[in-house]
């Protein structure tokens, strides 16, 4: 019968520790992002006017989409921190300022109180937590990727998309359970608060977690004089990796928001499939979303990165136009087509945390991800919904889906690029 020290306790409890205060943070992000998506109408219908209702929603959605052009500025600012102050630092930064763009929304007068200070209170909220979530991934990735062993690194990296799936799952759920319980009248006037006051509590949770963590071994390996060296001239020096990363990520943002972020809502606004239908079959393909994340993160530790990326984009262009031929009129149909489609996404988004890091540098390693890859998901993530309407709207929908294919084969093609980096020492 074997027995377990107390060095052996020691260390599973700082593993858990650091993979709870890294995942909950960073659950926190994306559920903020769910939860207005899911509580747009609501949100239009308290902080805009009421005297045209349509025009209150596509204002609530753009106020949405300056959340992503927020992210580069927060990727730079949150980076800069990141490779100067510290990994814990910008972790915990990003957090705050998460949680606190949650509370501001939560409380937010309505404009038939404040008029068009309501309005302006939600757009200061959004560019907050814009810049919190520009910061939050490449931060959190690159910690995470520190300080796991590296014979581990791929299946630790998986921790960033599954944390924040189940973040989105949380704030579906808790929008389709206060949708079933509460009158209409309560939730237009309070309930649909209710969900960003949990996000800015379970923020303030994520921060004092964070608080407690140490910071990477490998930020703190570095010499004074490597962490005030000067930024710019070292992102000049690491431009290929720079656009490594955009051309790693432009294929899986574009595949992810339409599959694992916009199919239930195309489903029930253009296919109409009951809408209840399609939430249940989305939590059932993001079920399986995570149980395939662990799967490829192991194996990218056994057989490299590169063959792990290579078929998650070469599959996903493979069946991307078999699983929308598929989809016609039946939540089963979604359900089957998202769950084939996030198996192949997930191939890239479990270890592409991983991969980032592994392209740079310590001194330059946080900001180096988090600005080209916030422009990239900003740039063709951030369209990738209006683009697929549009097209769609003109009858011109194949044209998208080309687009997307395009796409998933330019990252496949950029994974011959990379240098093999399982396994690579971080320290240097």
């Amino acid at each position: 019968m074997s027995t377990i020290t107390n060095p052996q306790l020691a260390t599973r409890a700082a593993t858990r520790k650091t993979l709870l205060g890294t995942g909950i943070g960073n659950a926190v992000e994306w559920y903020d992002w769910a939860i207005y998506a899911t509580f747009t109408p609501f949100i239009a219908s308290q902080l805009f006017s009421k005297a045209d209702p349509a025009s209150a929603v596509l204002a609530t959605l753009a106020i949405f989409a300056v959340g992503f052009v927020a992210r580069p500025v927060g990727g730079f600012l949150f980076g800069w921190i990141g490779d100067r102050v510290g990994r814990k630092t910008s972790m915990t930064l990003a957090v705050g300022l998460a949680s606190l763009g949650s509370l501001m929304i939560g409380v937010a007068p309505s404009f038939a109180s404040v008029g068009v200070w309501a309005s302006l209170t939600l757009l200061v909220a959004r560019l907050i937590q814009g810049l919190a979530h520009g910061g939050e991934l490449p931060s959190s990735q690159t910690y995470l990727s520190e300080v796991a062993p590296k014979e581990k690194r791929g299946l630790w990296a998986t921790l960033i998309y599954t944390s924040g799936t189940v973040g989105i799952l949380a704030g579906t759920l808790l929008g389709a359970v206060l949708n079933m319980t509460m009158s209409a009248d309560a939730m237009n006037d309070w309930g649909w608060r209710v969900p960003f006051l949990v996000g800015a509590v379970m923020g303030l949770y994520a921060l004092i977690m964070r608080s407690k963590l140490h910071e990477s071994e490998a930020f703190e390996g570095e010499s004074t004089t490597e962490k005030r060296a000067a930024i710019w001239p070292q992102i000049v020096q690491h431009r290929k990796q720079a656009l490594q990363v955009v051309g790693l990520t432009v294929g899986l943002t574009v595949i992810y928001y339409i599959w694992g972020v916009v199919a239930p809502s195309y489903a029930a606004t253009v296919l109409k499939i009951d809408r209840g239908e399609t939430l249940w079959a989305s939590v059932v393909a993001n079920i399986v979303f995570i149980a395939a994340l662990p799967f490829w993160g192991k194996l990218s530790d056994r057989i490299g990165r590169k063959k792990v990326l290579w078929a998650g984009a070469a599959g996903a262009a493979v069946m991307h136009f078999p699983m929308t031929w598929l989809l016609k009129d039946s939540a089963w149909q979604l359900a089957v087509a998202m769950s084939v489609m996030l198996i192949f996404i997930a191939a890239s988004a479990a270890i592409v945390p991983a991969v980032y890091a592994e392209l740079f540098p310590t001194s330059i390693r946080t900001i180096g991800v988090g600005v080209p890859y916030s422009i990239c998901v900003a740039v063709f993530g951030g369209t990738a919904p209006y683009l697929q309407t549009w097209l769609g709207g003109i009858g011109l929908a194949n044209a998208f889906n080309l687009y997307a294919v395009v796409l998933l084969i330019v990252s496949a093609l950029f994974v011959f690029t990379i240098p093999e980096t399982k396994g690579k020492d971080l320290t240097h």
